[in-house]
């Protein structure tokens, strides 16, 4: 059980893409760091940012566009999805905004424990052929290695690892 963070955090090798997807959430502002610092470093020439507002007001994607806008990236390289309000539907409209822009290959980022569940939701709405880098961004209190140790992270991580079996039996591999 002790490797349930590293199977949940699936990290791949960075290579060229043609976009970076940053999907709203918890530490929604360290996504948005990682994403704009990929970007800087050349990976990929957009950044998507996918994610509804919670409330009244701005969507998350509006307020991450924002912030990326502040870090100096031009607003012509964002594309916003304001309408997700879960990672499955993050990963359907995505597919939609990439198709609209010819998109033919993504980093993915959100939080660490996220990344399998955002993998298993993109890799059914993209196909298994489509290249999908998984890239995380790091979190404040859970870790890969010793999110045992803490008990808010336990709980996500059992939350994250039960969320994961219900869309592998939901969305099986093809």
């Amino acid at each position: 059980m002790l490797g349930a963070g590293f199977y949940l955090s699936p990290q791949d090798k960075l290579r060229s893409s043609d976009a970076i997807v940053v999907i709203s959430g918890g530490e929604t502002a360290e996504r948005v760091n990682e994403g704009v610092e990929l970007y800087w470093a050349g990976w990929a020439p957009l950044l998507i940012m996918s994610g509804a507002a919670r409330d009244e007001g701005p969507s998350n994607a509006a307020a991450m566009r924002k912030l990326a806008i502040t870090a100096g990236v031009p607003a012509d390289k964002i594309i916003l999805d304001e309408e997700a309000r879960d990672t499955i539907s993050n990963a359907q409209n995505v597919r939609a905004l990439i198709g609209d822009h010819g998109i033919g290959s993504i980093i993915l980022v959100t939080s660490p424990y996220h990344q399998r569940r955002a993998l298993v939701a993109f890799r059914h709405f993209l196909g298994s052929g489509f290249p999908i880098v998984n890239h995380s961004s790091t979190d404040s209190a859970w870790r890969k290695n010793g999110w045992w140790t803490n008990a808010w992270a336990r709980h996500l991580t059992w939350t994250e690892l039960t969320k994961v079996t219900y869309l592998s039996f939901a969305f099986p591999r093809t």
